[in-house]
C-alpha cells in the first residue's frame, strides 16, 4: 500500500516544499471548506449563516490567492466569483 502511495506523498512533498505559505493557506482553506460543509449538514434546516457565511468566504479568499500563485486562471475566477457571490450574501444576511 505504502508503494502505492509513495508518488502522492513526494508531490505533497513537493508542493509543500516549493511554497510552503500557499500550502498552508490551501489547506487551512480546505479545512474550512470542509468544516463550513460539515456544520451545515448537522444544522440544516437553520444553519449558524453569522459562523458560516465568513468562515467559507474567507476559504474562498484564501483559494483565489492561491490560485493566482499558482497562476490557475480557472481556479482563480471560480474562487473570486464564489467570494463575490458569499460576499453579497453576507450583506443581504446581515442588512435582513
Amino acid at each position: 500500500m505504502i508503494k502505492i502511495l509513495r508518488p502522492t506523498l513526494q508531490w505533497i512533498r513537493d508542493d509543500y516544499h516549493s511554497y510552503p505559505l500557499r500550502f498552508c493557506v490551501e489547506v487551512l482553506a480546505w479545512c474550512l471548506s470542509i468544516g463550513c460543509s460539515v456544520v451545515m449538514s448537522i444544522t440544516v434546516p437553520n444553519p449558524p449563516w453569522l459562523f458560516l457565511y465568513p468562515a467559507w468566504i474567507s476559504g474562498c479568499a484564501m483559494y483565489a490567492w492561491a490560485a493566482w500563485n499558482r497562476r490557475s486562471f480557472g481556479m482563480l475566477a471560480n474562487y473570486l466569483l464564489l467570494t463575490t457571490i458569499d460576499s453579497i450574501g453576507l450583506f443581504r444576511v446581515l442588512t435582513q
